[in-house]
């Protein structure tokens, strides 16, 4: 008895871990490969007051890298699947505290993206929206000395949140 018992739970077992599947993404995103296949991304140009020129590359670079690392999408030049434009709409820096001297301690920068996404497959999902983050400096410092470490940390900031934004549902 025991043993048909032990062979039928043994079955049981094995049946249910064949039938049974789980999938699970590590990578955040959750896009349905079946019908989405690519995605276009534009050129952000800078279209702030202040310009900083590299940041216009440096922020494409890092959002095709998002998109080609973090997802099977194929990234095409127009007509993806998917499709992101926009433009970089605010540069700025501005005292973020004052000393006891009465002078500036620290430096905000801020960067603001206005990006435009739209999904082929579910319009629903299309939005145009500003995403912005900031980096902090200590004032005794020239921003030519920490620009380019600041805004590559603000652009990931802002990639990460366009990535959750679109293709992560979160």
């Amino acid at each position: 008895m025991k043993k048909i018992i032990h062979t039928a739970l043994h079955g049981m077992l094995v049946l249910l871990v064949t039938a049974c599947s789980i999938s699970y993404s590590f990578n955040g995103s959750s896009i349905d490969y079946t019908v989405v296949k690519s995605i276009s991304i534009d050129k952000f140009p800078i279209r702030s007051a202040y310009v900083w020129a590299p940041m216009e590359s440096m922020f494409y670079n890092t959002l095709s890298d998002a998109y080609s690392n973090k997802t099977k999408l194929q990234i095409l030049k127009r007509n993806g699947d998917l499709q992101l434009s926009g433009e970089i709409k605010e540069y700025s820096q501005l005292n973020k505290s004052i000393s006891s001297e009465g002078f500036s301690a620290q430096t905000q920068l801020k960067v603001t993206v206005a990006v435009r996404f739209v999904n082929n497959s579910k319009h629903a999902e299309d939005f145009e929206r500003d995403f912005s983050a900031t980096a902090e400096f200590d004032s005794s410092q020239q921003l030519a000395a920490v620009q380019e470490e600041l805004v590559q940390q603000i652009i990931d900031d802002i990639v990460d949140q366009i990535f959750n934004a679109t293709v992560a549902n979160w």
